[in-house]
């Protein structure tokens, strides 16, 4: 594993703040308890359940439904996927968890216990990818200080599942300006090319009017997404620091999906690397690794996967104070507001 990737799957202790659990958080009860039925497709004679009501009785042929996925096999549930007209690629517990949110979503659907908006995931209209690059060296210093060099964002749209747009601009270091031989090897980006660009200021005030352009806060809702919490609690922290901004509302909050990813289909934080996660999900990484860009359109596809099979993507994660917090899955979900570039720091 690289120095960055190092850097940004495994947060280390001396940064206090950003030191997240390796253990997968309860925030998925729900499907925790997996058999699928034969008989799935058709109706639920029960009482449609009231809200938070788990005595229904649809409950328990969905925890059925649950064992008897649990007990099948690669084969069998391929077919079963087949059958209903599902994807059937990734590993056997990305098939269950699929098969499993498939016949819930059906049963509750079919008892028309699902309000408006709980079936799939369309609060957010808009999630936008961010997946910095930054200086680095091959053995950085514990002082090292990584400026962003690569601010991408790739624009999904959950409710095509598709990615509608692309912003990207480099950015031009103020502190170490001179770009390390690992650095440029590790993600393709020159000399020349910092060189030529803005510094951090000019883009981030780039990324705010194509936000604004958008209409994201106003009539879209919309959150940021990361692969993981350094690129917000560190990256945009530090640079933010560096150039006497406040730190930007709108990206105070964001969805880490390598801790969403690991609570959804029950996997170890060793198992949420960007390249695994493409790999269970029987997908292959697309472009050039750890050219921020093209990260991001991978952490989308991603994304995309989750929400068709029945993940719920949610904040998880936010910015306090100067402090990385984690976001309840209790909490109001609530979506970014609009983006508007920071004010200098007093």
């Amino acid at each position: 594993m690289s120095k960055m990737e190092e850097c940004k799957e495994n947060i280390q202790d001396r940064d206090g703040n950003v030191k997240l659990s390796s253990k997968p958080e309860e925030d998925d009860k729900s499907c925790s308890r997996v058999r699928v039925c034969s008989n799935i497709g058709e109706p639920v004679r029960q009482a449609s359940p009231t809200h938070g009501d788990f005595s229904d009785p649809v409950y328990k042929e969905i925890a059925l439904a649950n064992g008897h996925i649990n007990r099948m096999n690669k084969d069998e549930l391929r077919a079963k996927l087949a059958e209903l007209k599902l994807d059937t690629r990734g590993v056997k517990e990305v098939m269950k968890k699929r098969l499993k949110n498939y016949y819930k979503k059906h049963k509750l659907l079919m008892t028309q216990s699902v309000t408006a908006g709980e079936a799939t995931d369309t609060y957010y209209d808009y999630i936008c990818v961010v997946d910095f690059e930054a200086t680095c060296e091959q053995d950085n210093p514990a002082d090292f200080t990584h400026e962003i060099i690569e601010f991408p964002m790739v624009l999904l749209n959950t409710h095509t599942l598709e990615i509608e747009d692309t912003f990207q601009e480099y950015v031009r270091p103020e502190v170490n300006t001179q770009l390390s031989e690992f650095c440029v090897k590790l993600t393709g980006i020159t000399q020349k090319m910092v060189d030529d660009a803005d510094t951090f200021p000019d883009v981030l005030e780039q990324v705010v009017l194509w936000l604004q352009e958008k209409e994201l806060g106003t009539k879209y809702k919309y959150t940021l997404l990361t692969d993981g919490s350094w690129d917000m609690s560190k990256f945009m922290n530090t640079q933010c620091r560096l150039n006497s901004l406040r730190y930007p509302q709108f990206a105070k909050k964001w969805i880490n999906i390598k801790k969403l990813y690991g609570n959804f289909y029950k996997v170890p934080r060793t198992q949420t690397k960007l390249s695994s996660m493409l790999e269970k999900l029987g997908l292959k990484y697309e472009g050039r690794p750890h050219s921020g860009l093209d990260d991001s359109r991978n952490i989308a596809h991603i994304a995309m996967r989750m929400l068709q099979d029945g993940c719920q993507l949610r904040i998880n994660e936010r910015m306090h104070e100067g402090q990385l917090r984690t976001v309840p899955s209790s909490a109001p979900v609530e979506g970014a507001p609009p983006p508007h570039t920071p004010r200098s720091r007093d």
